[in-house]
């Protein structure tokens, strides 16, 4: 009897020790995390509750409870980014998604001189967007920019077009250049998906007849579904965040019509230096994302149920 309370209490010393190394373990990421996660958004929701002027530093900080949340509710400027940046996030990511698999298709045959393929493919993403936009920017210019050299010479056009100062032209730009970089990024964890898919699916549809539509919503779609949701989360929340691009191709221009909603949050918050409606716009904007990221687990486990 007593060999078996030793042993019992030796049990629950090694449990307990066990559990004081999982907790010696786990400590530190739990404490980073609530150091430079947590903190500053409870930070900032705390400032959006407040009126923080930081060129009128004698009024204070007083307490306005939602008038901030309030007031972006009545602020066109604020309407107009935050649908800007929805339909930015939209339209590149469906484009991204598409040319994504294309590439990555391409990428995952076997031919040769493969790995320069998948090195060329991946290079737009490897540069900084900022120097990506100034590029472009160059590139688009009204009086000697390359695109409107080619235009004109393939006679599409008969006379430059001013990209950057018209508003849609402004908006097809920028969706341009960010589908050019991001595609890439779409592309090589799409490739990943796609190497794990046994090659023996592919030949025995052949045999039954398939083409190549019918194995590409047959097989490679239905397998790489888990890839496209996790590709979409991020690339999805990446464009919604989007600041660089516009800031080094247009600037916001022509007027605000280009303005992210990132952008409307800097201008608020470091030009106006009205932080506590910076920081109101800052917690919308953390709102959207939960909300998009929310819809897309939800397709997530839905899918895998």
């Amino acid at each position: 009897m007593s060999t078996v309370k030793a042993v019992h209490r030796r049990s629950l010393s090694k449990r307990w020790s066990d559990r004081k190394v999982a907790f010696l373990l786990v400590a530190p990421p739990v404490l980073f995390l609530l150091a430079f996660t947590l903190y500053p958004i409870i930070r900032i929701f705390w400032m959006s509750m407040h009126d923080i002027s930081i060129t009128e530093p004698w009024l204070g900080q007083p307490f306005t409870g939602f008038e901030n949340y309030t007031r972006a509710f009545r602020d066109g400027r604020f309407w107009h980014s935050l649908g800007f940046t929805l339909s930015f996030s939209t339209v590149t990511v469906v484009f991204e998604l598409v040319i994504g698999l294309y590439l990555a298709s391409i990428a995952n045959r076997t031919f040769r001189f493969r790995g320069f393929v998948r090195a060329a493919i991946l290079f737009p993403w490897a540069l900084p967007t900022i120097t990506n936009a100034l590029t472009w920017r160059w590139m688009f210019n009204q009086d000697y920019g390359l695109i409107n050299g080619l235009l004109l010479m393939l006679g599409f056009i008969k006379e430059p077009l001013n990209w950057l100062g018209d508003s849609t032209l402004a908006y097809i730009a920028i969706c341009i250049v960010a589908i050019w970089k991001t595609s890439s990024f779409m592309a090589i964890i799409l490739l990943a998906g796609l190497q794990s898919i046994p090659g023996n699916l592919y030949e025995a549809a052949r045999i039954d007849g398939a083409g190549r539509v019918q194995m590409l919503f047959r097989i490679t779609l239905p397998l790489l579904r888990n890839v496209i949701l996790v590709s979409l989360i991020l690339r999805t929340l990446a464009a919604m965040q989007a600041f660089d691009l516009m800031y080094g191709l247009t600037q916001g221009g022509p007027g605000n019509d280009t303005e992210s909603l990132p952008m409307y949050i800097y201008a608020t918050t470091f030009v106006d230096m009205q932080w506590g409606y910076g920081s109101a716009l800052g917690v919308l904007l953390f709102i959207v994302l939960l909300l998009i990221s929310l819809i897309y687990i939800k397709w997530l486990y839905d899918g895998d149920r």
